[in-house]
């Protein structure tokens, strides 16, 4: 377009001052070429627009915005259309409470009352992209800076509305991923609303208050010695049941031998073992009293 403006304005300027200075008009021609160039190079530029990858362009006539979506590619238009590129690529906002982590500078993490009254802050990245037949009504209805209007209010206000229906142990905890699903839904339904396709929702960080830190702490300790304790009585139950069956081994082995063993199995085993006192190169004499013990007399002394 400027070049158009351009062109025509050496024209105008040739034709006036040549009607006034007979020097210049000899030159009125080829400034009039000059000025024909410009507005025919600035006619070819306008015609055709080029459409990156991962992008969309919606035309503009006069500040009318038109529903016609350009895709990615070359394109050929009227040329008085202005063509307003949208990203339509995934794209992400992240709200940290770390100093130039998130797309603001400084603390921007986001701070919510659950149901117990306690503080939580929250850190937040929300993966979102444009959707393409939806540019032409998000670029009428918000304009191409939806990010701050759209993304980042709503996600906000979604995670303290219903951070109200959980306790701060809560969110820490076993509802987590419930409470993550629940804001995820409420968001994604906004979103939709506008043009705009919610693609994921991750909660990076959840910190408590320092008071609720502590109790946690204390419940897992507890929970642990518990544990431990429960490993040590069934270890000592298990080595009383190892003595118990000991015992009780040791108990039927000695019945077993009370009443198998009869008086001429014994006599039978002292022969036994005075036959082999006998055969040993140390017992060289043995001596048999009235009584049944045996007297073992040695050689060498």
């Amino acid at each position: 377009m400027f070049l158009i403006i351009f062109g025509l304005l050496i024209l105008i300027v040739i034709t006036v001052v040549a009607k006034n200075n007979f020097a210049v008009a000899k030159y009125a021609g080829t400034g009039r070429l000059i000025g024909i160039f410009f507005i025919l190079a600035g006619i070819s530029t306008a015609c055709i627009k080029q459409i990156d990858a991962g992008e969309v362009g919606v035309k503009v006539l006069f500040g009318s915005v038109q529903n016609e979506v350009l895709p990615s590619g070359l394109h050929f238009i009227n040329p008085l259309l202005d063509v307003k590129k949208l990203d339509i690529k995934t794209q992400n906002y992240t709200m940290s409470g770390v100093n130039d982590e998130g797309n603001k500078s400084g603390d921007d993490a986001i701070r919510v009352l659950t149901s117990d009254g306690l503080e939580v802050t929250i850190d937040l990245t929300v993966l979102y992209r444009l959707v393409a037949a939806d540019a032409p009504r998000l670029l009428r209805e918000t304009g191409d800076d939806f990010r701050d209007k759209i993304v980042r209010p709503i996600t906000r206000t979604k995670i303290r509305d219903n951070a109200v229906y959980y306790q701060a142990v809560d969110l820490f905890g076993n509802k987590r991923d419930e409470f993550q699903q629940r804001i995820y839904k409420s968001i994604e339904d906004d979103f939709k609303k506008r043009g705009l396709m919610l693609e994921q929702l991750l909660v990076r960080n959840i910190t408590l208050p320092n008071s609720v830190k502590a109790s946690i702490e204390s419940k897992i300790n507890a929970e642990q010695d518990a544990k431990k304790m429960e490993f040590v009585l069934l270890k000592e139950k298990q080595e009383a049941e190892r003595k118990r069956v000991e015992a009780q081994g040791i108990a039927d082995y000695q019945r077993i031998i009370n009443t198998g063993l009869t008086d001429q199995q014994l006599q039978y085993e002292q022969i036994k073992a005075m036959k082999e006192l006998a055969l040993s190169q140390n017992a060289k004499v043995i001596v048999m009293g009235k009584g049944n013990t045996p007297l073992i007399i040695d050689g060498k002394q």
